[in-house]
This record gives C-alpha cells, sequence and structure tokens, in this order.
C-alpha cells in the first residue's frame, strides 16, 4: 500500500462527504499562499512544543514529589493530540483538499473557545497550566485569522 492510499484512508474518516472536494492548483499558485501556510506551520509547531512542554513540566513536578491532578496530564495529552490533528490537516489542506482547511477554519476557533471557557473555572488547574492555555488559546486564535482572511477564503471556496 502506496503512502497517497494510506493518507486517501486517514482522509475518508477525517473528511466525511467533502473527502473528494479540491480546490484547483491554480488558486494555490500565490506566493503569499504558500507564506501564510508557513505561518500556520509555524504556529502549529510552537503550539505542539507548547504541549511537549507542558508535559514536561507535569512530569518535573511529579519527580519533584508536587504530583499533578490527573486533569493537567489529560489536557496536555489531548491537546497534544488535537494540535497533532491539525497538523495533519494543515498538510491535506496545502495539497488543495477542501476538507481540511475547513476543518481546520471550524477547530482553529472552537478549540481557543473550549480552552477559555476551561481556564476560566477557578482552582481546576495550577496557575502554569493556565497560562499555558491561554498561550494555546492565542496560537489557535493565530492560525484562525490566517485562515479566514480574503486570499485563503478565495482560494479555498468551495466551487
Amino acid at each position: 500500500m502506496s503512502l497517497n492510499e494510506v493518507l486517501l484512508r486517514i482522509d475518508r474518516l477525517a473528511a466525511g462527504r467533502q473527502r473528494d472536494i479540491r480546490v484547483p492548483a491554480v488558486r494555490l499558485a500565490d506566493p503569499t499562499l504558500h507564506r501564510d501556510w508557513l505561518v500556520v506551520r509555524v504556529l502549529l509547531g510552537v503550539a505542539i512544543m507548547l504541549g511537549v512542554s507542558a508535559l514536561g513540566i507535569a512530569f518535573w513536578l511529579t519527580m519533584q514529589g508536587m504530583p499533578e491532578p490527573f486533569m493537567v496530564w489529560m489536557r496536555s495529552a489531548v491537546v497534544l493530540g488535537l494540535t497533532g490533528g491539525l497538523g495533519y490537516f494543515s498538510f491535506r489542506a496545502e495539497q488543495g483538499w477542501y476538507w481540511a482547511h475547513s476543518r481546520m477554519r471550524l477547530f482553529s476557533f472552537i478549540f481557543p473557545c473550549v480552552t477559555l471557557a476551561i481556564a476560566a473555572i477557578p482552582g481546576i488547574y495550577p496557575l502554569w497550566m493556565t497560562v499555558e492555555q491561554l498561550a494555546f488559546a492565542a496560537l489557535m486564535l493565530g492560525v484562525g485569522v490566517l485562515l479566514t482572511t480574503p486570499r485563503m477564503r478565495a482560494a479555498y471556496r468551495r466551487a
């Protein structure tokens, strides 16, 4: 099985009915669009490093005799996985898959809303985790803003 066949199988799970819709290559030729995707990849990379750092901090604090609550571990792992999923969507969207751009646009606004709502609950997380959540939300909002620029919306319009 080729890599492309594996990716198409993954796409079937992630894309749903829109899995076969691709934007014309001519719409993706704009060099500024490539620059925007580079910024999106950098923001996602920083978000992944933030997630790995959160797991590292939780591990270090636990080794120092200050075990972190289960919520810290769970949130760190889930956010790291979700950010990795956005990285996959980014990879596929750059190749012209409409569904991937659509999913990224949606999730890049949903994730920060959920993150900020949870961060607002007093005492659920330690202060360092709350700061990490605020940074993650800012990164995701940055991704969302880039994905909704007129240039991106024109490139990834459905018809």
